[in-house]
């Protein structure tokens, strides 16, 4: 039996963890709560989901499905700037008496994609308009799904008061698969002019990525050949993914212990979460 690989445990993840999304939707008894996305309600992240899924699966089936008019064209635009309007084209999706039909309608896309996805080569390019022609593959979409599954997923629990465990191991296929591309798409490169960071950035038991931040522009090497750093921050996974997107404070995950500091210039350790743009 051959060995499975990372993009094959990522499909697994997001099929799991899209089932449980559904299960998390249709157990939500007020849609109008407030959820972890300020200004967002519950009911507007599920919305919010299900664009996000229909706006993957459309990349990979090519039904053109999802209108991009509302979004800049490339070039134009910062990173923050182009999300930020896509998050908004994507609350227009379901009107509030539809709103019940979001739970399904995941789980038909979920289906779709990794229906239409089976067998593609994981460094099959695609390209996600919103994000001004970065170099995706399927392997970054398909982590960058589960992604957004496991962090908004979580933001629907909190408002809802239900529970939504997020597991290491699905934390490191996100990070593995999704987070170097990301990073690399999310630098603000406003605040890194100028700035000259190496990070050796370790995931307990998961990858490790070097993110060398150098006067405005940022390299992020998987399991780069050793180098000197100025900063080393080992942390757990999923922790690593909620400090990422700003649903945990770095002050908690310090004081854990599930996120440290370490190198010749610990300190530094703030400065990622400052160049690195969370829309």
């Amino acid at each position: 039996m051959g060995t499975v690989t990372e993009h094959e445990r990522t499909r697994a993840a997001l099929a799991g963890a899209g089932s449980r999304l559904g299960e998390l939707l249709r157990a939500v008894s007020d849609p109008d709560a407030a959820s972890g996305v300020p200004e967002w309600t519950v009911g507007d992240v599920g919305t919010h989901l299900a664009a996000v899924y229909l706006a993957y699966t459309s990349l990979v089936s090519g039904d053109g499905a999802m209108d991009w008019g509302d979004i800049p064209p490339p070039g134009e635009g910062t990173f923050a700037e182009r999300i930020t309007a896509i998050n908004e084209r994507s609350l227009t999706l379901f009107e509030r008496e539809r709103r019940a039909q979001v739970p399904d309608f995941i789980a038909e896309q979920c289906e779709t994609f990794l229906r239409v996805t089976e067998g593609m080569a994981p460094d099959t390019p695609v390209a996600p308009p919103w994000y001004d022609e970065m170099p995706f593959t399927l392997a970054t979409l398909t982590g960058l799904m589960l992604s957004e599954t496991l962090v908004h997923g979580l933001d629907v629990a909190r408002g809802a008061r239900l529970t939504w465990p997020i597991g290491d191991e699905e934390a490191r296929l996100v990070l593995g698969q999704s987070m170097p591309t990301m990073m690399a798409a999310a630098l603000d490169p406003v605040k890194a002019k100028g700035v000259r960071i190496a990070f050796d950035l370790a995931i307990k038991d998961g990858p490790s990525l070097a993110v060398v931040v150098d006067d405005g522009t940022v390299t992020v090497t998987r399991d780069a050949p050793p180098r000197a750093y100025d900063c080393r921050i080992v942390a757990a996974p999923a922790t690593f993914l909620l400090v990422s997107f700003r649903r945990t404070p770095i002050w908690k995950a310090v004081a854990t212990g599930r996120m440290r500091a370490g190198g010749r210039k610990p300190w530094l350790a703030v400065r990622l979460g400052q160049l690195v743009v969370s829309p």
